[in-house]
């Protein structure tokens, strides 16, 4: 993440960004968050892939909201701007609350599990046993698929543990591999289980932490108001020479 309010990095300069999300030969990171100036909103979030591509990242999202927090740019609420138009958010203790694109739909891919757009695309598959798949190889193969081409598609494993309690890995693509979270990828999880659900709250389990989502369901597959809640707390900082 980083304050680019004074433009130190260039939106055209892919090759930097590629570079500072390199594990190997740069920080390392599933993407870069650039906090910038608007004139109409607090602030404006741009979210880069570590392939250059852009998408909303819905866990990104939360940790730009601590980080112009900490940056002294808002207090406890906020309007910004993201790639998909303005969120908001608020900020609750260590908890971000944060208010997700309306969904519009719910449909069944070819292979009967479900797709849904919660501002990145996501396919969801039920499984018996999230631990036991494949992420990379399973996710992989889905993103790649001609159904989802030339785009391909963010691919989530769910495992229903209770009717509001869900266990869910993602493979991302811009990323190309499995993530310990994706924030899109479980409000995608979430209303997939809440299809039977009027208002809601699923609570999420992944690899890297636990989320929950609120929601309500206005008809079939017609999601408002919903919430992507959870944790954001700094790790470290530094500085690079580009």
């Amino acid at each position: 993440m980083i304050d680019n309010r004074k433009k130190v990095v260039d939106h055209n300069d892919l090759n930097l960004i590629k570079r500072l999300c390199d594990r190997k030969f740069g920080i390392g990171s599933d993407g870069l968050i650039l906090i910038e100036d608007n004139r109409e909103y607090d602030f404006e979030m741009v979210y880069f892939n570590p392939d250059g591509t852009q998408s909303l990242c819905g866990n990104g999202s939360r940790c730009a909201v601590r980080f112009a927090n900490s940056l002294g740019i808002i207090k406890n609420s906020t309007n910004f701007l993201t790639i998909e138009g303005p969120l908001d958010a608020q900020i609750n203790g260590i908890n971000i609350r944060l208010k997700m694109p309306d969904v519009n739909g719910v449909s069944t891919t070819k292979n009967q599990d479900l797709f849904i757009n919660t501002g990145s695309p996501h396919y969801i598959r039920f499984v018996e046993d999230v631990k036991a798949i494949d992420v990379y190889h399973a996710g992989r193969e889905i993103r790649n698929s001609p159904e989802f081409m030339p785009g391909g598609t963010n691919v989530n494993f769910i495992q229903l543990k209770k009717p509001d309690h869900i266990s869910v890995r993602t493979y991302e693509r811009g990323v190309e591999n499995e993530t310990l979270s994706c924030g899109t990828g479980v409000t995608a999880s979430a209303l997939a289980v809440g299809l039977k659900m009027k208002n809601g709250e699923i609570h999420i389990k992944t690899p890297g932490g636990d989320l929950s989502v609120q929601f309500e369901q206005v008809e079939k597959g017609i999601f408002r108001n919903i919430f992507l809640i959870g944790p954001a707390e700094k790790v470290f900082e530094g500085t690079i020479d580009k």
